[in-house]
Protein backbone atom coordinates (compact mmCIF):
# COMPACT_ATOMS: atom_id res chain seq x y z
CA UNK A 1 0.00 0.00 0.00
CA UNK A 2 1.49 3.41 -1.12
CA UNK A 3 2.03 6.03 1.39
CA UNK A 4 0.06 9.35 0.67
CA UNK A 5 1.82 12.29 -0.38
CA UNK A 6 0.88 14.27 2.71
CA UNK A 7 2.17 11.47 5.12
CA UNK A 8 5.60 11.47 3.25
CA UNK A 9 6.10 15.10 3.41
CA UNK A 10 5.20 15.02 7.13
CA UNK A 11 7.77 12.13 7.76
CA UNK A 12 10.15 14.71 5.97
CA UNK A 13 9.84 17.39 7.50
CA UNK A 14 9.74 14.75 11.39
CA UNK A 15 12.72 13.82 9.81
CA UNK A 16 14.12 17.34 9.32
CA UNK A 17 13.56 18.19 12.67
CA UNK A 18 14.91 15.27 14.38
CA UNK A 19 17.81 15.75 12.71
CA UNK A 20 18.07 19.68 13.43
CA UNK A 21 17.40 18.70 17.09
CA UNK A 22 20.01 15.96 17.15
CA UNK A 23 22.38 18.51 15.71
CA UNK A 24 21.69 21.16 17.76
CA UNK A 25 21.63 19.19 21.02
CA UNK A 26 24.95 17.60 20.15
CA UNK A 27 26.78 20.54 19.34
CA UNK A 28 25.56 22.06 22.71
CA UNK A 29 26.92 18.89 24.41
CA UNK A 30 29.73 19.40 22.98
CA UNK A 31 30.64 22.86 23.85
CA UNK A 32 29.22 22.21 27.62
CA UNK A 33 31.82 19.49 27.44
CA UNK A 34 34.41 22.11 26.12
CA UNK A 35 33.89 24.27 28.77
CA UNK A 36 34.16 21.10 31.54
CA UNK A 37 37.35 20.12 29.82
CA UNK A 38 39.17 23.61 29.65
CA UNK A 39 37.53 24.13 33.57
CA UNK A 40 39.44 21.05 34.71
CA UNK A 41 42.46 21.69 33.04
CA UNK A 42 42.75 25.20 35.00
CA UNK A 43 41.99 23.36 38.14
CA UNK A 44 45.07 20.75 37.11
CA UNK A 45 46.83 23.76 36.39
CA UNK A 46 46.38 25.70 39.34
CA UNK A 47 47.41 22.54 41.79
CA UNK A 48 50.99 22.40 40.22
CA UNK A 49 51.07 25.90 41.08
CA UNK A 50 49.87 25.45 44.71
CA UNK A 51 52.18 23.08 44.84
CA UNK A 52 55.28 24.63 44.27
CA UNK A 53 53.57 27.95 46.08
CA UNK A 54 53.94 25.31 49.26
CA UNK A 55 57.13 24.45 48.30
CA UNK A 56 58.31 27.55 49.01
CA UNK A 57 56.75 28.71 51.74
CA UNK A 58 58.44 25.68 53.16
CA UNK A 59 62.13 27.36 52.07
CA UNK A 60 61.71 30.66 52.95
CA UNK A 61 61.44 30.30 57.31
CA UNK A 62 64.88 28.62 56.13
CA UNK A 63 66.64 31.23 54.31
CA UNK A 64 64.78 33.85 56.50
CA UNK A 65 66.32 32.39 59.98
CA UNK A 66 69.78 32.33 57.77
CA UNK A 67 69.80 35.59 56.83
CA UNK A 68 68.23 37.38 60.31
CA UNK A 69 71.51 35.90 61.68
CA UNK A 70 73.27 38.54 60.10
CA UNK A 71 70.81 40.87 59.42
CA UNK A 72 68.91 41.46 62.91
CA UNK A 73 68.18 45.07 62.04
CA UNK A 74 66.07 43.83 59.57
CA UNK A 75 63.07 43.03 61.64
CA UNK A 76 59.95 44.50 59.96
CA UNK A 77 60.79 42.49 56.33
CA UNK A 78 60.84 39.42 58.16
CA UNK A 79 58.00 40.07 59.92
CA UNK A 80 56.18 41.08 56.85
CA UNK A 81 57.19 38.10 55.35
CA UNK A 82 56.32 35.64 58.46
CA UNK A 83 53.12 37.72 57.94
CA UNK A 84 52.49 36.55 54.25
CA UNK A 85 53.27 33.20 54.70
CA UNK A 86 51.10 32.81 57.34
CA UNK A 87 48.11 34.58 54.77
CA UNK A 88 49.43 31.68 52.35
CA UNK A 89 48.89 29.08 54.48
CA UNK A 90 45.79 30.25 55.68
CA UNK A 91 44.14 31.38 52.43
CA UNK A 92 40.83 29.31 51.09
CA UNK A 93 40.08 30.84 47.59
CA UNK A 94 42.79 31.30 44.76
CA UNK A 95 42.20 34.54 44.65
CA UNK A 96 42.77 35.13 48.57
CA UNK A 97 45.71 33.03 47.75
CA UNK A 98 46.97 34.84 44.38
CA UNK A 99 47.15 37.62 46.76
CA UNK A 100 49.19 36.26 49.43
CA UNK A 101 51.67 34.61 46.77
CA UNK A 102 52.24 38.12 45.16
CA UNK A 103 52.65 39.89 48.63
CA UNK A 104 55.14 37.13 49.12
CA UNK A 105 56.77 37.51 46.23
CA UNK A 106 57.33 40.97 46.37
CA UNK A 107 59.17 40.63 49.89
CA UNK A 108 61.74 38.11 48.34
CA UNK A 109 63.78 40.02 46.31
CA UNK A 110 64.28 42.45 49.41
CA UNK A 111 65.16 39.41 51.36
CA UNK A 112 67.97 38.53 49.01
CA UNK A 113 69.41 41.80 48.19
CA UNK A 114 70.45 42.13 52.18
CA UNK A 115 73.02 39.43 51.82
CA UNK A 116 74.68 41.69 49.08
CA UNK A 117 75.62 43.56 52.20
CA UNK A 118 76.75 40.60 54.03
CA UNK A 119 80.07 39.03 52.68
CA UNK A 120 80.05 36.18 55.30
CA UNK A 121 76.35 35.70 54.70
CA UNK A 122 76.96 35.31 50.40
CA UNK A 123 79.43 32.94 50.82
CA UNK A 124 77.18 30.39 53.44
CA UNK A 125 76.79 27.18 51.75
CA UNK A 126 73.09 26.95 53.89
CA UNK A 127 72.30 30.36 52.40
CA UNK A 128 73.48 29.70 48.94
CA UNK A 129 71.97 26.55 48.94
CA UNK A 130 68.59 28.04 50.05
CA UNK A 131 68.73 30.61 47.38
CA UNK A 132 69.41 27.85 44.82
CA UNK A 133 66.36 25.98 45.68
CA UNK A 134 63.98 29.10 45.84
CA UNK A 135 65.56 30.36 42.77
CA UNK A 136 64.53 27.18 40.99
CA UNK A 137 60.86 26.61 42.77
CA UNK A 138 60.32 30.32 41.35
CA UNK A 139 61.59 29.37 37.96
CA UNK A 140 58.59 26.59 38.59
CA UNK A 141 56.29 28.79 39.67
CA UNK A 142 56.90 31.23 36.67
CA UNK A 143 56.33 28.17 34.28
CA UNK A 144 53.66 26.97 36.12
CA UNK A 145 51.70 30.61 36.25
CA UNK A 146 52.56 31.38 32.75
CA UNK A 147 50.69 27.94 31.69
CA UNK A 148 47.45 28.55 34.11
CA UNK A 149 47.09 32.05 32.27
CA UNK A 150 47.03 30.35 29.05
CA UNK A 151 44.57 28.14 29.94
CA UNK A 152 42.70 30.51 31.73
CA UNK A 153 42.64 33.17 28.28
CA UNK A 154 41.25 30.17 26.46
CA UNK A 155 38.60 28.97 28.96
CA UNK A 156 37.57 33.26 29.02
CA UNK A 157 37.72 33.02 25.69
CA UNK A 158 35.53 29.92 25.26
CA UNK A 159 32.58 30.98 27.82
CA UNK A 160 32.31 34.66 25.77
CA UNK A 161 31.61 33.23 22.74
CA UNK A 162 28.49 32.61 21.29
CA UNK A 163 26.90 29.92 21.75
CA UNK A 164 28.75 28.94 24.72
CA UNK A 165 28.08 32.37 26.19
CA UNK A 166 24.53 30.83 27.01
CA UNK A 167 25.34 27.78 28.03
CA UNK A 168 28.07 29.55 30.30
CA UNK A 169 25.38 31.36 32.06
CA UNK A 170 22.99 28.52 32.21
CA UNK A 171 25.59 26.13 33.85
CA UNK A 172 27.50 28.61 36.17
CA UNK A 173 30.62 28.51 34.43
CA UNK A 174 32.33 32.42 35.57
CA UNK A 175 35.39 33.77 33.88
CA UNK A 176 38.49 33.01 36.00
CA UNK A 177 41.55 34.87 37.07
CA UNK A 178 44.82 35.62 36.03
CA UNK A 179 47.74 34.76 37.95
CA UNK A 180 49.64 38.09 37.44
CA UNK A 181 53.02 39.07 38.54
CA UNK A 182 52.94 41.30 41.56
CA UNK A 183 54.38 44.88 40.53
CA UNK A 184 57.28 44.53 43.29
CA UNK A 185 58.63 41.08 41.70
CA UNK A 186 59.29 42.29 38.04
CA UNK A 187 60.91 45.57 39.86
CA UNK A 188 65.37 45.20 40.05
CA UNK A 189 65.79 44.96 43.65
CA UNK A 190 67.85 48.48 45.52
CA UNK A 191 70.90 46.92 46.94
CA UNK A 192 73.41 49.42 48.77
CA UNK A 193 77.06 49.07 49.02
CA UNK A 194 78.12 51.36 51.38
CA UNK A 195 76.96 54.93 51.25
CA UNK A 196 76.41 54.34 46.91
CA UNK A 197 73.54 52.69 45.64
CA UNK A 198 72.82 50.40 42.98
CA UNK A 199 69.84 49.94 41.22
Amino acid sequence: MALSKGCLITAAIVGAVAFLILLIGGSLMAAYNGMVKKNEAINGAWAEIESQLLRRNDLIPNLVSTVEGYATHERELFENIADARARLAGANTISEKMSASNELSGFLPRLIAIAENYPQLKANESFLKLQDELAGTENRINYARSKYNELVRAYNASIKTFPNNMLAGMFGFTEKNYFEVPDEAKEVPRVKFGDSENK
